[in-house]
């Protein structure tokens, strides 16, 4: 034996023998069509190496679509158990689904640690902390927002009905909206028109030559603003309806630096993978945890004002 394969050998054996295995953890996140989870892949990737150097795994796992979703995510996070996973990151947006299999994989001893969705059942399994924006905060800046730049009736659009995110984010928007003077209308698509680009954009079509009086619409993703956007400009309101989103891409702040958008939310999704990934790791090798929980990664309104700084991060793939 060469004296570097004898030296790794000891230094496996060491490892072993001080109770320094590997620490293995699962991030599982939403469908993979979804642009939104390439941002958190991003912090998931950065904190993996951090997570490698020190001996631990990282599996990034992903529903393929939003078609079935909670049953998906129930499906993957008892294969994340029976894989051997340590530790699970997760969103949890639909509580009926995800929380029974949580407090399943808690019972077999894994460390949960929440981020994205599901601030508020957390306790529900005891999970380490959570890392994300506070839904409903989020919406009441939105809704106070587009009000207080001259709408008075907000569509708020919601892709997947029945998410405690989505639905929390649009409930924001109505109280924040009533509070500067505003009304909201939230309009429920099918569950099977996310991503749908078309589809989405003839369904706010649709109710904008419904109601007139819609001059503002504030969507839950990015890619629906696209959708919205091509809606208002073949309306031809394009400068007299007002369009807000959730999160960022490139195209949503090419609109607003071009003027045909008004704002967009930041959650910081590259944080999210990042901060749930690294700190889960972090305690299950070292002990440790963060005092404050749960942290907050956003609310944080872009607009014309700040659009220049956000540019530079989405080219490089965080935002």
């Amino acid at each position: 034996m060469t004296f570097n394969k004898f030296l790794a050998a000891a230094t496996t054996a060491m490892l072993m023998a001080s109770g320094a295995c590997a620490q293995d953890i699962a991030v599982i996140v939403g469908s993979a069509q979804d642009g939104f989870w390439n941002m958190v892949k991003k912090g998931v990737d950065d904190a993996t190496l951090m997570v490698e150097a020190n001996g631990g795994t990282v599996n990034f796992m992903q529903t393929q679509n939003y078609d079935n979703f909670g049953p998906d995510l129930a499906s993957l996070i008892e294969q994340a158990v029976a894989q051997g996973a340590e530790g699970i990151a997760i969103p949890n947006w639909l509580p009926e689904s995800e929380t029974p299999a949580l407090q399943a994989a808690r019972d077999a001893g894994v460390v949960i640690m929440s981020f994205n969705a599901g601030q508020d059942v957390m306790g529900d399994y005891d999970a380490l902390n959570y890392f994300g924006s506070d839904e409903y905060v989020a919406g009441v800046a939105g809704g106070r927002y587009l009000a207080e730049h001259g709408a008075t009736k907000i569509l708020c659009h919601i892709q997947n009905p029945g998410a405690v995110n989505l639905e929390t984010r649009c409930r924001g928007v109505e109280d924040g909206a009533k509070e500067a003077g505003a009304e909201t209308y939230i309009l429920r698509v099918p569950a099977n028109l996310d991503q749908d680009m078309v589809g989405t954009s003839e369904a706010i079509k649709a109710e904008m030559i419904a109601d007139p009086s819609i001059d503002a619409v504030i969507n839950l993703a990015a890619w629906a603003s696209d959708a919205s956007a091509s809606a208002i400009e073949q309306l031809g309101k394009t400068g007299e309806v007002q369009l807000g989103t959730f999160d960022m891409s490139a195209s949503v702040l090419d609109r607003i630096s071009n003027g045909t958008q008004t704002m967009a939310i930041d959650q910081q999704p590259y944080l999210q993978g990042f901060l749930s990934t690294s700190m889960l790791f972090a305690n299950l090798k070292f002990g440790t945890e963060i005092a404050t929980k749960p942290v907050l990664t956003g609310p944080a309104i872009v607009d014309a004002s700040n659009v220049a700084t956000a540019i530079e991060g989405v080219k490089l793939g965080a935002r």
